[in-house]
């Protein structure tokens, strides 16, 4: 019996190319969430809104005008899953309610264990892994350093806005 590879996506970004495997074994309802959004073509245009260098770049909710999209539910937080927030993971972004991740996602890029599962309570509970970057971590690091400022609220914005042209499966 061949075991079932993971789905891989292709993120094309104004800096550059990103391939990205999901791991659907691990984290299946994350995958499958954003795999429904990317069926829907709903990254297409939105931006890496959160950049943050020597923590993390997070997107996929945002327009260039800050205007957050329409999302589906919010869904079961994968913490437990035993996959730590390493460079090069991406992993659901959330509030600070345990159970809140819809659309946006972030890629660490550096290894933050302070966001790794470690108990039960919401403050310990974690950011669930589900992907990891297997082409364009360059891509991701060009992201990282890129100018931030302030805007319509929102700290740490790339100044020039780093746009999510689409988010596809490979095939």
């Amino acid at each position: 019996m061949t075991e079932e590879k993971n789905p891989v996506v292709i993120m094309e970004t104004s800096m550059g190319t990103v391939k990205i495997e999901l791991f659907k074994d691990k984290a299946p309802i994350s995958v499958r969430n954003f795999l429904s959004y990317v069926k829907d073509a709903y990254y297409d245009g939105t931006v890496f809104h959160r950049v943050i260098k020597n923590f993390m770049v997070q997107g996929g909710g945002l327009d260039e005008s800050m205007q957050p999209k329409k999302t589906k539910f919010a869904i079961k937080n994968e913490a437990t899953n035993g996959l730590k927030n390493v460079r090069g993971t991406l992993a659901m972004a959330r509030t600070s309610v345990v159970d809140s991740a819809t659309s946006q996602f972030f890629i660490n890029v550096v290894d933050n264990a302070f966001l790794d599962h470690a108990g039960k309570t919401p403050d310990r509970f974690g950011y669930a892994v589900f992907g990891q970057v297997i082409e364009g971590m360059e891509v991701m690091d060009a992201i990282r350093d890129v100018k931030t400022t302030t805007k319509s609220g929102h700290q740490d914005v790339p100044v020039e806005p780093v746009v999510i042209n689409s988010v596809r499966l490979a095939e």
